[in-house]
């Protein structure tokens, strides 16, 4: 099933579809750059979201999407990609990202000095969909240099090189998380750059359709446990009564694929769930909800059918 499919399933606005059609047919991209055009493992659910991001993103808006973890950030960042059939440029931010990390550098190549493109500069030139990944992680200064190339100039200056115009498809994705480490507020110039989205937490519709698709031989009972184990282990993290490091829905899914290749379930959730809080005490809180839901002993053979 194709995105757009599956978006004509979701009841998106019959508007907004034709508005994505449109977007793809005036903007074609290029066979060299077909296989940057991503191919999301999940789908993001969620209509209201996808409406208001496809919307920005026909407005020609760059986008910011704000929310803890397990919101699914990238994964729409993604969607969203694939569902305009734009090619994608990653760029992970940490504090050391400077502008020559994200525009380009000097490089020596054949006994001279060349320029060599970074993903933004890629990005702004081919029309591609940047996703600025944990963006309030980077030095505002770094960040500067995204002011033209964000903002109506819609251009970037490369000191000694060229000024490049920012190709009309191109579109910047920030995904953002004030819960890690190491981040900070993002500078208020370049926060206006964007539309924002806060991201809602995915709930137990949202989950229960996600393990359906990703695993469709989970038996129903038990795929409505693990549902509910991940909606208990949120309550718990919102009541600070454990660390967000066990709010993993990765971990979640990385526990059921270890299930299905024949660990018992105990050692897949310390594997996946439990073993990421490395306080002796708060794995035993961990453990404690996940006994409440799920036995420990439990294997493939009761909790798949194939």
């Amino acid at each position: 099933m194709s995105l757009l499919e599956f978006l004509e399933q979701e009841q998106i606005s019959r508007e907004l579809l034709d508005g994505i059609r449109d977007y793809r047919a005036q903007y074609s991209t290029p066979p060299a750059l077909q296989g940057r055009i991503p191919r999301p493992r999940y789908h993001y659910y969620g209509r209201e979201v996808w409406e208001a991001a496809i919307a920005a993103v026909l407005c020609g808006e760059n986008l910011l999407l704000a929310g803890s973890k397990a919101t699914g950030k990238n994964v729409l960042a993604e969607n969203l990609a694939m569902t305009f059939g734009r090619p994608c440029w990653d760029v992970s931010f940490h504090v050391n990202m400077d502008a020559a990390g994200l525009i380009g550098m000097d490089t020596f190549e054949n006994g001279q000095v060349t320029f060599r493109p970074g993903p933004v500069y890629l990005c702004a030139k081919n029309g591609g969909f940047g996703i600025l990944d944990e963006i309030n992680m980077a030095k505002n200064e770094a960040l500067a240099v995204l002011h033209a190339a964000l903002d109506f100039r819609r251009a970037i200056d490369v000191p000694g090189y060229e000024r490049v115009e920012v190709d009309p498809a191109a579109r910047f994705i920030g995904t953002m998380n004030y819960g890690y480490a190491g981040t900070r507020e993002l500078n208020e110039a370049l926060t206006s750059r964007f539309v924002v989205i806060q991201m809602p937490a995915i709930d137990d519709s949202g989950l229960e359709r996600l393990l359906g698709e990703e695993f469709p031989t989970l038996e129903k009972k038990y795929r409505g446990q693990f549902v509910q184990l991940f909606l208990d282990l949120q309550k718990k993290c919102e009541n600070a009564e454990i660390s967000s490091k066990a709010l993993d829905l990765r971990g979640l899914l990385d526990a059921l694929r270890l299930i299905r290749r024949g660990v018992s379930a105990g050692m897949a959730l310390d594997m996946g769930i439990t073993n990421k809080a490395f306080d002796s005490y708060e794995q035993g809180l961990i453990r404690d909800v996940i006994a409440a839901r799920i036995p420990a002993k439990l294997d493939r053979s009761r909790l798949f059918t194939d």
